[in-house]
C-alpha cells in the first residue's frame, strides 16, 4: 500500500513539474507576441523595462528563464495580470476573469456585461505611419485617461489629455482616438446609446 502510494505521489510531482516545464516554454512567445501587438521595438522595451536587448531577446526565444523581476516589469508595461505572461491556470468562478479582446491593433478589456451603459478598458498602442481615420456611429462616450496620453480628434479640433484627465462626446461626430507620442496609452471608456448622455455627466445641464 505504501509502495502504491508513493507510485502515486511521484507519478503527480514528474506531472506536475512537466506542466511547468510547458508554461514556462510558452513565455516566450507570448511575450513576443505581447510585444508586438503593443508595437513596440526591443530598444523600446528595454528602456521602460530597464531589461537589456539581448536579454529581452532570449527571453522571447526561450533561451533564457525568465524570473520575477524580469516579468513583473513587463507585466506593468504590457498592463496585463502576472499569471497571463506565465499561463497560470485559473481557478475560482471564471466570470471574474476578463477576457482581452484585440481589434484593429487595441486591446480592450471588457468591464461590465451587455446592455445598457458598456464600460471597458482600452489599449491603444502607437501606429506610427498611420493616418487617423475618424468615424461616426450613435452612442455617447466618455473617457478617462489612465496612462499615455491621449489625442482625440473631434470633428477639426484636437484635444490632447494626459492621465486623471477626461473628456465626453457625441460619437455622432466624426471622431478618432489615439495616443499622443510613442507610449501606449491606457484609457477606461464609458459608452452608452443616446438618451443615457445624462448618467454619464457630473454637471447639470
Amino acid at each position: 500500500m505504501g509502495g502504491e502510494k508513493g507510485d502515486k505521489g511521484e507519478k503527480g510531482a514528474k506531472g506536475a513539474k512537466g506542466d511547468r516545464q510547458e508554461r514556462l516554454a510558452a513565455v516566450g512567445p507570448r511575450l513576443r507576441d505581447l510585444r508586438r501587438r503593443h508595437g513596440l521595438t526591443l530598444a523600446v522595451l528595454a528602456e521602460r523595462t530597464g531589461i537589456n536587448e539581448s536579454t529581452l531577446s532570449r527571453l522571447e526565444g526561450g533561451t533564457r528563464k525568465p524570473t520575477l523581476d524580469m516579468l513583473l516589469p513587463l507585466a506593468e508595461v504590457y498592463a496585463v495580470p502576472l499569471d497571463d505572461l506565465v499561463g497560470a491556470p485559473r481557478t475560482g468562478d471564471p466570470r471574474i476573469h476578463l477576457r482581452p479582446v484585440t481589434r484593429d491593433g487595441m486591446t480592450f478589456v471588457p468591464l461590465s456585461r451587455p446592455g445598457g451603459v458598456q464600460a471597458h478598458k482600452l489599449l491603444i498602442p502607437p501606429r506610427p505611419g498611420t493616418e487617423p481615420r475618424l468615424r461616426t456611429h450613435e452612442g455617447f462616450e466618455w473617457v478617462y485617461v489612465l496612462a499615455g496620453r491621449l489625442r482625440l480628434l473631434l470633428g477639426d479640433e484636437t484635444v490632447i489629455l494626459k492621465a486623471g484627465e477626461a473628456a465626453e462626446f457625441d460619437t455622432r461626430v466624426p471622431h478618432w482616438l489615439g495616443p499622443d507620442d510613442r507610449r501606449t496609452v491606457e484609457l477606461l471608456i464609458l459608452f452608452g446609446a443616446q438618451g443615457e448622455r445624462a448618467h454619464l455627466r457630473a454637471r447639470t445641464p
